[in-house]
């Protein structure tokens, strides 16, 4: 059964110079997760923060933290991350060979396991480890850069994994990342995303927008 939707803001569009404040102020004005893209500069052509940042962010939010990890390998790295705080560890099935072993190093570390799908990886490379999952997350975009234009075709993607989910009778987290604006989270809702990952649509406008940003993702405004 598909849950109510939430709202994650990536504070990849946040102001970096002040990331604890706008984590705080984005909590405050009605995010669900807070958002936080890892890149390496390798699996993905940008570089962004390490679980030290994440763990300076910690204290000023008590909402889940959903770590996006566009990292290889990324074996090495899932402890830190959920030391640092993150509740949710997402993976690329993309960056490694051993996916199921990834999800199991997740699991010991006391967080919650996601998978994420680039746009051309179909579907299907998530049914094997489904039983394995909290999360999946359909790029909309191909990863790397925020402000890019949704990729209509992966709204097909994401009603195939809305099959999947159900009929794995499982409480999965259907995610979607990339493009998402008011317009667009409405259709990745009818196709059966119930998590919104939502930068640029997010933060636009600064603090006072901010529950504003967020009511108009939910369709609520």
């Amino acid at each position: 059964m598909q849950q109510p939707v939430r709202i994650a803001p990536s504070i990849l569009s946040a102001d970096f110079a002040r990331l604890g404040e706008e984590v705080a102020a984005i909590d405050a004005a009605g995010a669900d997760y807070i958002h936080i893209d890892v890149m390496d500069g390798h699996f993905v052509p940008n570089i962004t923060i390490g679980p030290a940042v994440v763990k300076a962010l910690r204290p000023h939010s008590d909402k889940v933290f959903d770590c996006h990890l566009m990292v290889a390998p990324v074996d090495p790295f899932i402890a830190a991350f959920a030391e640092a705080g993150a509740d949710i560890i997402t993976v690329h099935a993309e960056a490694g060979p051993h996916l199921h072993r990834t999800l199991q190093l997740i699991k010991a570390s006391g967080a919650k396991a996601g998978v994420s799908l680039n746009p051309a990886t179909p579907a299907g490379v998530i049914e094997p480890v489904v039983e394995d999952l909290d999360l999946i997350l359909v790029m909309s975009v191909n990863p790397g850069f925020g402000g890019q234009a949704f990729i209509e075709g992966q709204l097909r993607k994401v009603a195939e994994l809305r099959r999947m989910i159900d009929k794995s009778g499982r409480a999965i987290d259907l995610e979607i990342d990339g493009g998402i604006n008011p317009e667009t989270a409405r259709r990745a809702c009818d196709a059966g995303a119930d998590v919104l990952v939502a930068g640029t649509a997010a933060f636009k406008g600064g603090h006072n927008s901010y529950a504003t940003n967020i009511a108009a993702l939910r369709g609520t405004d």
